[in-house]
């Protein structure tokens, strides 16, 4: 499959500036292209995972990808998708966080030079003349077309700094100077990025008469709702002092039934007919699903030998819950053949006061089944697995009972 096509399959692809182009592109020469990384933070988390695997598919397919550590950038702020002007990190903090960053993105990528390459955007950027900048790149840019992009009009309501006004600018004249120094001809990124690459490809093609391309990423967001790598807790960092490999495994091992495939496809390197075949497991069967997602993807992030210990953790978490001396709850055979919901459970058991606490229970995430999260308000308890020692339910960290079939 063309490079492009695959990213196609997987889910990768919001927007083009060229499909075509692009296909041809990656199918007649190597493309050298490029994702910016702002380092706002001493590590990465799941967020940032989407354009590194996309970026890893295309260096699988024979491309040069270039890792962009916004040094100079982070200095000014994005106001893409923020309600409020970020804080203003020294020097040294921005140095400090490009470089843990890098060693995560090493994981996934070949950044030895000919390969791949990371380079910061301080290098060129702090060098710059204010007023030979703005006279040789400022005067491509409309004021009004600007106003006009989604990231500036919901920042007008509250309140956009100059200073954040001026980073569409700045990022362009990245790929612009990625170009002359590089040849990248492909800047790719999240798609509330879109307005900041097309000003890219716009400048560099008026500066250089270079045919140049832009693509985005979809905004991962669960069956839920919540963004992607997101929980009550906070972000899942790739960081094992921040996240351990334990939480990391447990992360994706508890993620939402109807996401698993969409999940497998984005943040795994399996073929896309190994994934068609674990897309077509359904109910108690799901979990192996998510397991063979937890495994491949806390290997990528911590390694083999974290990954094994993560899952044995695991397991034996699940066996000594499993012998707790819990109160129980029986429910007739009949009425889970029948589908028994959670919801009923929870106040049948008297984990909740009503049925509607136990709704609003499970709507803020605080329900888990066998130490799996429940998202969906209708879900029910299979029907095998409260036979035998039966599943235990979870209301918070104190209310827990055991629900059997009897």
């Amino acid at each position: 499959m063309n490079p492009l096509d695959v990213l196609k399959a997987r889910g990768f692809v919001q927007q083009c500036t060229g499909e075509e182009a692009v296909r041809e592109a990656l199918s007649s020469s190597t493309v050298t292209y490029y994702v910016g990384f702002d380092p706002t933070a001493d590590s990465l988390h799941v967020g940032h995972l989407l354009p590194i695997m996309a970026m890893a598919h295309l260096q699988r397919g024979g491309h040069r990808p270039i890792a962009v550590v916004g040094g100079g950038t982070a200095s000014v702020g994005d106001p893409s998708g923020k309600t409020e002007m970020r804080k203003m990190l020294s020097r040294a903090d921005i140095d400090a966080n490009a470089l843990a960053m890098k060693a995560q993105i090493e994981r996934f990528l070949v950044l030895d030079g000919d390969k791949g390459l990371m380079v910061n955007n301080a290098d060129w950027l702090l060098e710059l003349n204010y007023i030979g900048f703005l006279r040789e790149i400022g005067r491509h840019f409309s004021v009004n077309r600007m106003l006009a992009a989604e990231a500036y009009k919901q920042r007008l309501e509250r309140g956009l700094s100059f200073i954040e006004f001026n980073y569409q600018l700045l990022q362009a004249y990245d790929f612009l100077e990625l170009f002359r120094r590089n040849g990248c001809t492909l800047q790719m990124g999240g798609d509330d990025q879109w307005g900041n690459i097309l000003a890219g490809t716009d400048l560099t093609r008026r500066m250089e008469q270079a045919e140049v391309h832009g693509l985005t990423f979809p905004l991962i967001t669960t069956a839920d709702g919540k963004k992607m790598g997101k929980t009550e807790g906070g972000a899942v960092w790739l960081d094992p002092s921040k996240t351990s490999p334990f939480d990391y495994f447990q992360y994706w091992l508890n993620v939402d039934d109807r996401d698993v495939g969409r999940l497998l496809k984005l943040y795994t390197f399996l073929p896309l007919d190994r994934i068609a075949e674990l897309e077509k497991l359904a109910g108690p069967d799901i979990r192996e699903a998510k397991r063979v997602l937890a495994r491949e993807q806390t290997t990528l992030v911590h390694g083999a030998e974290a990954c094994a210990s993560a899952e044995a953790a695991g397991h034996a978490m699940v066996e000594a819950r499993a012998s707790e001396d819990l109160a129980t709850h029986a429910v007739s055979a009949e009425d889970l053949a029948a589908g028994y919901g959670v919801i009923a459970a929870l106040a049948d058991s008297g984990l909740c006061k009503s049925r509607g606490e136990a709704r609003r229970a499970i709507q803020g995430g605080g329900v888990r089944l066998d130490n799996e999260k429940v998202s969906d308000i209708e879900a029910l308890i299979p029907a095998d697995a409260a036979a035998g020692d039966g599943v235990v339910l979870r209301f918070g960290k104190k209310r827990v009972v055991r629900i059997i079939a009897g």
